[in-house]
């Protein structure tokens, strides 16, 4: 199945405004941008540019930032018109000569992806998308060196559920919670502990899960007004992130892994 995930919707039911989601996202998108900027920095070598492979993110909004970094970074995605806005953003920053566009399916890499070379890959809302999101991941902790890190964002079914309930929507809450149930693993529905235990099949070490989106995804915007507030919002984020329960209830959950092997295999 082709996909192109550079737009995924948020975490259910929208019944707020334009603007608040807007802002939103904003906040989503600084947040994860920062978590890959730090694994960039974790895996950058110190004589050659680190290589990233960004799987499904066409649209260039990790790939220029990085690329802007000093990484060279190939993006893999279905989307003729992902790819386009990608080039002219690579371009308008300064850095298409760091950035590799490649229409393709990220359910069947090219072997010449699987081969090891990278240093860090990006697996963004992809995995709740495509029909076999175990393979997809094996295939990409292979594009990865030993020792390289890959990089995992997925939509949190638990704050479906959640969003849907505050909403007043308690059916469609009911409905998504026992699908929930009947198969956590099921496509679209892939919980933290499913995450990891996908990863670890892959051949992968967890080092860190963290939540996206905890309370920002909750608070309406113009809730957030009084003096104090939205630093206070940050640091509850922060703080809470990593800590369970509360990250288990994030919009997105982030898991960053480590391939297995000696570092000092990696490629030249």
């Amino acid at each position: 199945m082709g996909v192109s995930v550079a737009e995924v919707s948020g975490t259910g039911t929208d019944v707020r405004s334009g603007a608040d989601i807007a802002h939103r996202s904003a906040r989503r998108q600084d947040r994860v941008r920062e978590l890959v900027l730090d694994a960039l920095e974790s895996v950058r070598g110190r004589a050659r540019e680190a290589r990233v492979l960004d799987c499904g993110g066409g649209s260039g909004r990790l790939a220029v930032p990085l690329a802007v970094a000093g990484a060279h970074v190939t993006v893999i995605d279905i989307s003729v018109d992902a790819l386009a806005v990608l080039r002219r953003r690579a371009v308008e920053s300064g850095v298409a000569d760091r950035i590799v566009p490649v229409q393709g399916d990220v359910e069947a890499l090219p072997g010449s992806m699987t081969s090891g070379t990278f240093d860090l890959a990006i697996v963004h809302e992809v995995l709740e998308v495509v029909d076999q999101p175990g393979f997809v991941l094996a295939e990409v902790a292979r594009a990865v060196r030993p020792g390289g890190l890959v990089s995992i964002l997925a939509v949190n079914p638990a704050a479906g559920v959640i969003s849907r309930a505050l909403a007043g929507d308690l059916v469609a809450a009911l409905a998504e919670l026992r699908g929930i149930v009947v198969d956590t693993a099921a496509s679209g529905r892939l919980a933290p502990d499913a995450l990891a235990d996908m990863g670890r099949a892959a051949g992968l070490v967890i080092e860190a899960t963290s939540g996206v989106g905890v309370f920002s995804e909750l608070v309406p915007g113009n809730r957030v007004e009084a003096p104090g507030d939205y630093e206070a919002l940050a640091e509850l984020e922060t703080l809470a992130a990593a800590r369970s329960p509360y990250r288990d209830i994030a919009a997105r959950v982030h898991v960053l892994a480590r391939r297995g092997g000696n570092p000092g295999e990696e490629s030249s």
